[in-house]
């Protein structure tokens, strides 16, 4: 097993990280839509605040995945059209800036809103800004926008990720699961194993 990125393949700090967060998330997704119609009750208050706690873990993932892939590098693109490398490019950065706008934005929703925030009830996070219920609301809005348009191109994301396994049937999915997961051409098996 290689930690490192290599020319040819994500490591496996980056596929773990990557992965993580995807499950995260899934769960994420499920309880922001699904805390709103919960009554009025402890529980409700349980489900905010732990979805706002892995959010804040999100967002600390994230920073961790960028400041690794920036000490470990990434792979080479795989061969192809520009324009599909430079769309890949964009999709990538667009998913990056979002991991860490929808958490900033919940964060700053929730200091607006006056009350304290602990993480999984252990530290104490400062707030961004003093009380401002304006602010909330408009942070809110941008939370939910935020959240919109993750899901869109988290979905393009896969899709991509999947038409490239079974139609152009190259790496792209296969290099950032464990190896041997998927069958890949023998010409793009890394020699660096």
């Amino acid at each position: 097993m290689i930690l490192k990125n290599s020319a040819t393949r994500w490591g496996a700090v980056s596929q773990a990280l990557h992965w993580l967060i995807v499950a995260l998330i899934l769960v994420m997704a499920y309880l922001g839509l699904s805390m709103t119609e919960l009554p009025n009750t402890p529980v409700k208050v349980r489900v905010y605040a732990l979805h706002k706690s892995i959010g804040l873990g999100i967002l600390a993932l994230v920073v961790l995945r960028l400041a690794w892939r920036g000490y470990a590098g990434a792979p080479r693109a795989l061969p192809g059209p520009r324009w599909q490398q430079r769309a890949a490019a964009l999709a990538h950065a667009a998913l990056y800036g979002l991991l860490l706008a929808m958490p900033l934005s919940g964060w700053l929703a929730h200091s607006a809103s006056g009350f304290p925030l602990r993480w999984f009830g252990l530290l104490r996070v400062p707030p961004l800004v003093a009380r401002n219920p304006a602010l909330q609301d408009l942070a809110e809005r941008w939370h939910a926008a935020l959240f919109w348009t993750l899901a869109a191109l988290v979905l393009v994301h896969a899709a991509a990720a999947f038409w490239h396994h079974l139609f152009r049937r190259d790496a792209t999915l296969a290099r950032m699961l464990p190896r041997g997961w998927l069958r890949v051409p023998a010409s793009e098996e890394s020699s660096d194993a």
